[in-house]
């Protein structure tokens, strides 16, 4: 790639606006401005001087603003779509099939459209976890392209600096005083005592503050890497688990995407504030509501399986320790947190049941369906059976004459039955629910009748793990730090030079907040004598407004 030599003999990069070195313009399109744009001093980036191979092209599109912008925009766009209806978390299914169906019978043609497209689990999609990493990529080659030029021409600014640069900067100021000498002296000193970093060179200065300042914005986007970077984290298995399991009283289960952890539901507890110890906080609410929970608890007993045992099978578990789950009192272990959320009173837990003969009421036998775990059968003595041909947890009716289930919590416990006897080896067919019974191929002798139910709580637990916690939290530290650090301070220069005829030059730089520069100004020329300055700015917009006229 070819060099650019200036008049004062500095080789810069190509692409390099303003000469490294002096300062002057080393194009014609800056030399016809008024002022020039100081944003990176006027360096070579990278995507504006190499546009050849596979490389360059794929850099020059991922430092361009209006591409990141793009891709914001995909992003906030994808992510409204994915607030159209609830995602898989929120649904109140496990089985891939159960959650299709639900999405269906839900939201109809619709939901199963959604569904079908993958928007129900939009946020752990590929194609929007390659969006998250596109802007990643963006903020590394954005900044880098942008960082490593104004490190190095700031870094390496001259001291003096050519009239042609400081002319165009956009607080300028030229003329004759009296003892100029005497003039940058005292100058120097005031610049010094204001906290600026001071550079001389003979009877040049460029005096320097706030530097630090510039690198804001990079260090905003390096915390937004950071965070991006957890982000999709979350989506490689180990780093982020955030499960639901409901566990009844006495059932052991596996703690989901945990290496061989079970939980014992020892004993649910539910409170209640009573109306006379809390009457003036809730006793409007509780005449309204009935009830207002003052603690709900799961005693649970934590389990280690053995290393060589079936996933998910609960034998030779070792006892690890019990606890006491409450609401922001989580059960903790191994990275992961058991917190408990929600809960079900008086689940029905098994329901016994009467072998009868429906004229005598005479009894052949009693038995007790688990309504977790069915029987098949239930044998008594004499040739008396009865065999559970098809069960229903959740019946809501018939559809087509097929009997259906919402879903497979016993909420409205339904059985088809087959009832042998002596009488009919064959067996007699019924339909049995709560309360009612049905004869589908007609009348039997021989009933189930309903004795007793036996009920037991549920509890709701969460359980998370989340590793990618403190990757965030840097991130949105180094952010916060990047937002301040630009916000609050503001990188001031100002150029100070004795020209070969005499005359004092004076030129000054900010890249926020100009009334300040230019106090800081007002505040040297009260001690130093120096020529007056304007804000070229300002001139330029009063010679368009005339020509204008």
């Amino acid at each position: 790639m070819d060099k650019i030599v200036c008049t004062c003999g500095n080789v810069n990069p190509n692409g390099t606006e303003l000469c490294e070195s002096c300062g002057r313009p080393l194009n014609k399109d800056v030399s016809e401005k008024k002022l020039v744009d100081m944003r990176y001093e006027g360096s070579a980036r990278r995507s504006q001087t190499y546009n050849k191979t596979i490389i360059d092209k794929i850099w020059n599109f991922f430092s361009s603003v209006k591409v990141g912008m793009w891709i914001i925009t995909c992003i906030l766009v994808a992510a409204a779509i994915g607030t159209i209806l609830p995602q898989v978390f929120y649904v109140p299914a496990t089985r891939e099939a159960d959650i299709a169906a639900y999405y269906e019978r839900v939201y109809g043609t619709f939901g199963k459209l959604y569904y079908d497209l993958g928007l129900s689990d939009l946020y752990s999609s590929w194609w929007f976890q390659t969006l998250v990493g596109m802007l990643g990529i963006s903020l590394v080659i954005a900044s880098l392209d942008r960082v490593i030029p104004l490190y190095k021409s700031l870094k390496k600014q001259k001291t003096k600096r050519h009239i042609s640069f400081l002319s165009r900067q956009r607080i300028y100021g030229i003329g004759e005083v009296e003892a100029p000498n005497d003039s940058i002296d005292k100058a120097e000193a005031k610049l010094k005592t204001m906290h600026f970093k001071v550079k001389r060179e003979g009877n040049a200065i460029l005096a320097e503050k706030g530097r630090f300042s510039r690198w804001g914005p990079y260090i905003n986007h390096l915390g937004l890497i950071l965070f991006l970077l957890g982000v999709m984290l979350r989506a490689i298995p180990g780093f982020y688990v955030d499960e639901t399991m409901w566990l009844r009283e006495g059932e052991t289960l596996h703690i989901p995407k945990t290496d061989g952890y079970f939980l014992e539901s020892k004993q649910f507890t539910y409170e209640t504030y009573s109306k006379e110890e809390s009457s003036e906080v809730f006793g409007e609410a509780i005449d309204r509501v009935g009830a207002i929970a003052k603690n709900y608890q799961t005693d649970v007993t934590l389990f280690k399986g053995s290393e060589d045992a079936v996933a998910g099978k609960s034998e030779d578990l070792t006892f690890v320790k019990d606890a006491s789950i409450q609401v922001n009192k989580p059960l903790k272990f191994n990275n992961f947190s058991v917190f408990q959320m929600d809960f079900r009173l008086d689940e029905l837990k098994s329901m016994s049941f009467q072998l009868q003969d429906k004229a005598s009421k005479e009894s052949f036998g009693e038995f007790t369906i688990d309504l977790a775990n069915p029987q098949s059968e239930y044998d008594f003595k004499n040739g008396y059976k009865v065999e559970i041909l098809d069960y229903y947890a959740d019946f809501t009716g018939f559809e087509d004459g097929v009997p259906q289930s919402k879903s497979p919590l016993p909420n409205n416990p339904a059985f088809l039955v087959k009832m042998y006897s002596p009488e009919f080896p064959k067996g007699e067919t019924s339909f049995v629910m709560i309360k009612e019974t049905l004869e589908p191929l007609g009348e039997t002798k021989h009933k189930i009748a309903f004795q007793s139910v036996e009920t037991r709580d549920v509890s709701g637990l969460t359980i998370r793990k989340d590793l990618t916690l403190p990757i965030l939290g840097l991130g949105g530290l180094i952010f916060m730090i990047g937002v301040a650090q630009g916000s609050y301070w503001n990188h001031r220069r100002i150029w100070l030079q004795l020209l070969e005829n005499g005359q004092v030059v004076i030129a000054a730089h900010t890249n926020k907040n100009w009334l300040s520069i230019m106090k800081d100004l007002d505040a040297v020329s009260e001690v130093a004598v120096l020529p007056p300055f304007e804000d070229q700015l300002d001139l330029d917009s009063k010679a368009e407004k005339e020509e204008g006229v």
